[in-house]
């Protein structure tokens, strides 16, 4: 079973996940460590729990998601998985990051490509990728139907859903999307989202005035 760790980083308050199995084996999902202070703030994690990264996921490459992503590839030696659509966005994100007064070096280098439906099998662990699209055009979740949670990026917040502003972003693609490929998860699936805090599926199919069904 996996141990779920977040670190809360940068100034746009990004989370970012460490699913650690029993074998102390890390998957990092959006890196968003911006400063050297955060970036060690992870390594001491892994070096004081012995965990090994091995699997680097990005949900989307957005600039807060993608701050760590160049640093934790070379640290640890790692790919980044991301959706093909979202390649040129993560080329863009440097750009994106002097335009927010945030620069860093973006990540140039190889990358696996999610597909919709697959399962990343992690030890004993399974991953299934979900493509859910809208707040940018290759938006993933990955959601471990064995513990009943779902990491869901930048889609799925408590009482919200992700901002449709940004290029790439459709409004009502991201309602669809939601409501075909995470609102059909069990009610009590627990919801790992990029910003803020947990919340679960029945609580947002109740509650989420973007969303809810009366």
């Amino acid at each position: 079973m996996f141990a779920v760790q977040v670190f809360t980083f940068s100034p746009i308050q990004e989370n970012t996940y460490v699913l650690v199995n029993e074998g102390r084996e890390g998957v990092v999902i959006d890196p968003g460590c911006y400063d050297e202070a955060e970036r060690e703030a992870l390594a001491d994690f892994f070096s004081q729990n012995g965990v090994q990264p091995k699997l680097l996921l990005q949900t989307h490459c957005h600039l807060d998601h993608v701050f760590g992503t160049r640093w934790l590839a070379g640290a640890y030696d790692l790919v980044p998985h991301v959706h093909p659509l979202e390649e040129e966005l993560l080329s863009l994100a440097p750009a994106m990051g002097l335009a927010w007064d945030l620069p860093f070096d973006g990540y140039q280098g190889p990358l696996v490509y999610l597909k919709p439906g697959e399962i990343i099998d992690f030890g004993q662990d399974r991953l299934e990728v979900l493509f859910v699209p809208g707040h940018s055009p290759g938006h993933c979740c990955f959601y471990c139907a064995a513990q009943g949670f779902v990491i869901g990026g930048d889609a799925l917040f408590r009482d919200s859903i992700g901002r449709t502003d940004l290029p790439g972003g459709d409004h009502e693609t991201l309602l669809r999307s939601i409501r075909e490929r995470l609102f059909t998860l069990p009610e009590d699936t627990i919801v790992l989202p990029g910003h803020g805090p947990g919340t679960t599926i029945g609580y947002e199919k109740r509650n989420n005035p973007f969303l809810r069904l009366d």
